[in-house]
């Protein structure tokens, strides 16, 4: 996670809200220069994954923060853990590209060819109009200079959780009221399903993480603080007990503070197991089969409406 002035957290908000792509939106009908140059006029390309239109999806884009496209080879932030430093803030290398007229052809590590028509919205906004599935993503554009990649961070924190195999607890304060969740030693933040699946474990010093016995299944909830986009909450639900309330500070990109609000304790959970994503977390060793029989993957938190964009490729429906 890179740090950058707060600044450009409220310029690339501000953005973010006044670039989305909205019906009356007028189209670059012929752009002045190459796709080729339009992509490559901007180092990062941002997924709003919350205006993408259509029933369907492309794996390598719904998983995507940012992708870049930098001489025939697509570059993708998957991961919020070192976003920013990781491939000197492009992400890792996920393919490759070519284009020609406004079409975009991709083969992807993992998934193989796929091809796209390519809209101008604006100066910064291009559509991805994938025709095999009839689904259009939407992509602004930034260079890395002014690109906030704290507010992403912050603004998917919930997928942070998710991207290292268990969370030690390796600190408690020697203050506060003793309470039952000084006995929970491991957690877990599960990827796919309702996304929303945690689980604990009262074992100590396990070295393996396949071997932790998980003691508890729930859910948990992620929550912002008003005034503070760098302070968030955290709720694990423990079904027939009360439900452990926290605040939730990120100390780095392995470590985490949860504050116990009701005892007063404070926690230190460390990652470990780092899942490096490049669709889903089936690519790593199988870490996803024990969590989940689905991807991870960045959920539309918009409703997912028709696409309207007409399909001019011959044979596609």
């Amino acid at each position: 996670m890179k740090t950058t002035k707060l600044l450009f957290g409220f310029a690339f908000i501000a953005t973010l809200f006044t670039s989305c792509y909205v019906e009356d939106t007028h189209y670059v009908d012929e752009p002045s220069i190459s796709l080729n140059q339009l992509l490559n006029s901007y180092d990062l390309w941002y997924v709003d994954i919350n205006e993408t239109q259509g029933y369907g999806e492309t794996p390598f884009l719904q998983i995507a923060f940012t992708v870049s496209f930098k001489n025939g080879i697509m570059y993708a932030n998957n991961n919020l853990v070192g976003i920013g430093s990781q491939g000197n803030g492009y992400g890792v290398e996920i393919g490759y590209y070519d284009t020609y007229d406004m079409v975009l052809d991709v083969n992807h590590i993992i998934d193989g060819y796929d091809s796209f028509d390519v809209y101008q919205v604006d100066n910064n906004t291009i559509e991805l109009y994938n025709p095999f599935t009839d689904t259009s993503y939407f992509l602004d554009g930034y260079q890395r200079s002014n690109f906030d990649y704290d507010y992403v961070f912050y603004d998917n924190i919930h997928y942070f959780l998710q991207e290292y195999d268990a969370w030690e607890k390796t600190y408690t304060s020697n203050f506060g009221a003793l309470n039952d969740f000084d006995n929970e030693n491991y957690l877990q933040f599960l990827s796919g399903g309702n996304d929303d699946t945690f689980r604990s474990s009262q074992d100590a010093n396990v070295y393996n993480t396949n071997n932790i016995y998980w003691d508890f299944t729930g859910s948990y909830g992620v929550g912002n603080v008003s005034g503070n986009m760098y302070l968030k909450t955290l709720t694990l639900d423990y079904d027939f007990f009360d439900n452990e309330f926290f605040e939730l500070s990120v100390i780095n990109d392995s470590k985490i503070e949860l504050y116990h609000s009701n005892s007063g304790t404070i926690y230190e959970f460390q990652g470990r197991g780092y899942i490096q994503y490049y669709r889903n977390a089936n690519v790593e060793e199988g870490k996803a089969a024990k969590q989940s029989d689905e991807p991870k993957k960045r959920k539309q938190k918009t409703k997912k409406v028709e696409n309207t964009r007409e399909n001019t490729r011959s044979g596609q429906e």
